[in-house]
């Protein structure tokens, strides 16, 4: 009965997989980085594993994310390209 909430998160998953490795700016890496990490946690809650989407939505998309973006601020985000 869920198999279609399952195949749209993790479609989403992989776009945003997708999108991170191939976009060229650092700051929306991090902003795409964090999206994976949140619908990981979407995915790992419609799998059932609640603990595990807890602590991805804590630890994924919430500190790393912020410490990703905080270290690009503190770095030169112009890209040559």
């Amino acid at each position: 009965m869920f198999y279609q909430i399952d195949n749209a998160v993790l479609t989403l998953v992989v776009l945003c997989a997708l999108a991170a490795i191939n976009i060229k700016d650092l700051l929306g890496a991090g902003i795409l980085f964090g999206a994976y990490s949140f619908m990981m946690c979407l995915l790992w809650a419609v799998m059932g594993a609640v603990d595990v989407a807890f602590t991805e939505a804590s630890v994924g998309a919430g500190v790393s994310t912020v410490l990703f973006i905080a270290a690009v601020f503190r770095t030169s985000r112009r890209t040559k390209d």
